[in-house]
């Protein structure tokens, strides 16, 4: 006997009758910082490590879009390389807490209740440490740097996506098409790859979608701090730090990546709400 996989979102789902106004915003700012990081593999307005022979802190005008620097530098391109630092950290970042968080969950729905037990209070005593204070316990031990922080960061998500998946698991694995396939014989392993993982795809999606958004601001908070993205790469976080001393003289240095950290913030956690409504079983079966 064969039980074919429930599908995630409902038979019949109509992607264009899902759309909503926060997967759209926020998917079109996603869009920009991933074009923006596309962009400077190829091009950037001005070398990205040239110091220019226009004056320091120029405000923004025809030549420098968003001004310079006290190292004379551009500010544009430092924020378009600056986004390509961003991704970096939020991928891999993201993808490790994926990659050990989400077999985990699923295990911990499989396996015998003692060793759900014991996985899921590992994981409580792990978000007894948030992403940040990890990364600077890493950055103490290690030395500050974009692999430390982006290892500490994911490490710090894995507990998200193992309690999601775990949940999301156990609930599959209570549905009758499950109980089906265990009645024919089929065993964990080809339940949990044909019938448990493609139905958590979308709690998967929405939880890497929330996590990167972390992944940035602890990125960003790091390199302010000092102990993430070292000197001389571009960094949103990094152009804070530089700016801090002169919020009074220019401020417009500071509110530039700080404006860039906030949409690149706000595009992921707009475009986790949005994907959550468009996958939700329940919305579409409507």
């Amino acid at each position: 006997m064969t039980s074919p996989t429930r599908p995630t979102t409902g038979p019949g789902l109509d992607w264009r009758a899902r759309l909503n106004a926060p997967l759209l915003i926020g998917g079109a700012l996603v869009l920009l910082i991933t074009g923006m990081a596309l962009l400077s593999l190829v091009w950037t307005p001005h070398p990205p490590m040239k110091v220019l022979s226009t004056p320091a802190y120029q405000t923004p005008n025809a030549e420098y879009w968003l001004g310079t620097d006290r190292f004379r530098r551009d500010v544009f391109t430092q924020i378009i390389l600056g986004s390509r630092t961003t991704l970096y950290v939020g991928v891999v970042a993201v993808g490790v807490a994926a990659l050990v968080g989400v077999p985990l969950g699923v295990l911990a729905a499989m396996a015998p209740r003692w060793f759900a037990g014991l996985v899921m209070r590992g994981n409580d005593i792990l978000l007894a440490f948030p992403a940040l204070l990890l990364a600077i316990m890493f950055a103490a031990i290690y030395g500050g740097s974009t692999r430390v922080a982006m290892v500490a960061i994911g490490i710090a998500t894995i507990p998200n996506f193992a309690r999601i998946t775990r949940s999301g698991a156990l609930s599959v694995l209570s549905s009758d098409y499950v109980l089906a396939a265990r009645a024919a014989g089929r065993g964990p392993l080809a339940i949990a790859t044909r019938h448990v993982l493609p139905n958590l795809t979308g709690l998967v999606i929405v939880q890497a979608s929330v996590s990167f958004a972390i992944a940035i601001l602890a990125e960003a908070a790091l390199a302010y701090l000092g102990l993430g993205t070292p000197t001389g790469q571009p960094s949103w976080g990094r152009m804070l730090f530089e700016a801090q001393s002169t919020l009074r003289s220019a401020p417009h240095l500071a509110l530039i990546p700080g404006a860039a950290i906030a949409l690149a913030v706000l595009g992921f956690n707009l475009l986790g709400d949005g994907l959550r409504d468009a996958l939700d079983p329940q919305l579409a079966s409507r």
